[in-house]
């Protein structure tokens, strides 16, 4: 077994801890109780310009998006040209759950106006229909400009 299926083992059971949301570590409560905090910041209205590069290296070494999102050979390396084309997740929790078995094309975004993919990248695996995505895919909580640059980069693919 090479070194990179435990890697990507190991980095898909972190990003699903991530995917289920939990309170925020120091919250401060408003002293005011008519002046209630929204429970979500809204998503920006429009997408900062992004920059190909800097999106290519969050895809591939930050959110990791190549790893569920590319065709993979029988010996479970991504296929050269198949990036970002979809395929198989190449792994599956130790429990049973609602666990997607295949991750779409995210070349291109298809489907995915720039605010909906904003919006996906910044408030937590929010898909194109306002419905939360299935696990793996991580809840990203991305900075506006993270999130321009990675979809500035998946538009180019």
């Amino acid at each position: 077994m090479s070194i990179r299926r435990p890697l990507v083992l190991s980095v898909a059971l972190l990003l699903t801890g991530l995917h289920f949301p939990s309170r925020p570590l120091a919250a401060p409560r408003p002293s005011d109780t008519s002046q209630a905090a929204p429970a979500q910041p809204p998503a920006p209205a429009t997408a900062a310009a992004g920059n190909l590069e800097r999106g290519r290296y969050i895809a591939e070494n930050v959110a990791m998006c190549i790893e569920c999102h590319s065709g993979r050979d029988a010996s479970g390396q991504i296929v050269p040209g198949r990036e970002y084309l979809g395929g198989t997740i190449p792994f599956s929790p130790p429990w049973s759950n609602d666990w997607a078995t295949a991750a779409p094309r995210n070349a291109g975004l298809p489907g995915y106006t720039d605010a909906a993919a904003m919006r996906l990248l910044t408030r937590g695996s929010i898909g194109r229909l306002g419905v939360r995505l299935r696990a793996p895919m991580p809840a990203f909580r991305m900075t506006p400009q993270d999130a321009a640059d990675v979809i500035a980069y998946l538009r180019s693919r």
